[in-house]
């Protein structure tokens, strides 16, 4: 009830905000036909109500029941090896940039490093406002074309990596967990070093036996900490699988779950022979690759958005 009261008194707050900035505008507009400093803050001004607009535009389309909670994500790379461990380790730190532009927290729950480079997996939870709704637009397989920097004769290689969305459940959805359910190992948990890292068996893996779903945890201090982060992500799995039975005709997470491989990308980041991204779905296109894979997809998402209520 506090979350939704604070998100209200934000969107009241905005709201004159907005009014206070129209008529600002209109007063600078009278002065800037004669005064250039007036016409250079309201140019300023216009940029800012604009960009203000268009997140408060992207968050009336964001009215799903759990669109406003905080997201668990999950990278897996796709076919292509090396490359595509490469890839997956690109779109994290796309990610990871995007949540950091937009002021979200961003933490890391498990992460399983490549053979040679990459990422072989990784889950990490994203915390903001709305952080599942707009990220769930993003769920579906990433597709980059590029020249390999692993291939000696210099060869152009097709990588793919994948997201998956869930969102975080917390205590007031009742998730039954039985004991007898699960299975939970332990084991040494691996990283650049600290205390606890590669010393102790702090890391746990969590079966759910009934569904064979798989989580773990290894960046916490202690196996207690470790498991009741699992546990957590473990509950937002299955509270998912539970709404996609119960709703499957809106099912949009498992429609995005395709092979990771050719014909089922959602965007193309291609760096060579050109650069361009281009989503799939929208075609929205976009030339500034660099500033896509600095997390700048904020436009990406909305059009998702657009599309699917016009849908």
């Amino acid at each position: 009830m506090l979350q939704q009261r604070s998100r209200l008194e934000r969107v009241i707050a905005r709201h004159g905000q907005f009014a206070s900035a129209v008529e600002d505008a209109a007063v600078l507009f009278e002065f800037a036909e004669d005064d250039e400093e007036s016409l250079r803050e309201l140019d300023g001004l216009l940029e800012r109500l604009g960009k203000d607009t268009a997140v408060a535009e992207t968050e009336v389309m964001l009215s799903g029941e759990n669109d406003a909670l905080n997201a668990i994500c999950t990278i897996h790379p796709g076919a292509g090896g090396t490359e595509s461990q490469d890839w997956a380790e690109m779109l994290l730190r796309m990610y990871l940039k995007w949540a950091e532009r937009r002021g979200f927290k961003a933490e890391t729950i498990d992460y399983q490093p490549g053979d040679e480079a990459g990422i072989k997996n990784v889950t990490f939870r994203i915390e903001g406002e709305y952080a599942y709704g707009l990220l769930a637009a993003e769920a579906g397989v990433h597709r980059l074309v590029r020249i390999s920097p692993f291939d000696q004769a210099a060869r152009r290689h097709t990588s793919f990596a994948s997201l998956f969305v869930y969102p975080e459940i917390d205590d007031t959805f009742e998730v039954e967990i039985n004991d007898k359910d699960l299975r939970v190992d332990t084991y040494r948990a691996t990283g650049a070093g600290g205390q606890h890292i590669n010393t102790t068996d702090s890391a746990v893996r969590i079966t759910h036996l009934p569904t064979n779903i798989v989580v773990s945890c290894q960046n916490q201090r202690s196996q207690h900490q470790n498991r009741a982060v699992a546990m957590q992500v473990l509950r937002a799995r299955l509270y998912e699988r539970e709404m996609e039975k119960r709703k499957a005709e809106t099912a949009e997470l498992e429609a995005s779950k395709q092979d990771i491989s050719f014909g089922s990308q959602i965007r193309n980041y291609v760096l060579a022979p050109y650069r361009l991204v281009k989503d799939a779905r929208t075609k929205l296109e976009r030339g500034d690759v660099d500033a896509v894979l600095n997390g700048d997809i904020d436009d990406f998402i909305q059009a998702f958005l657009l599309s699917r209520r016009g849908a």
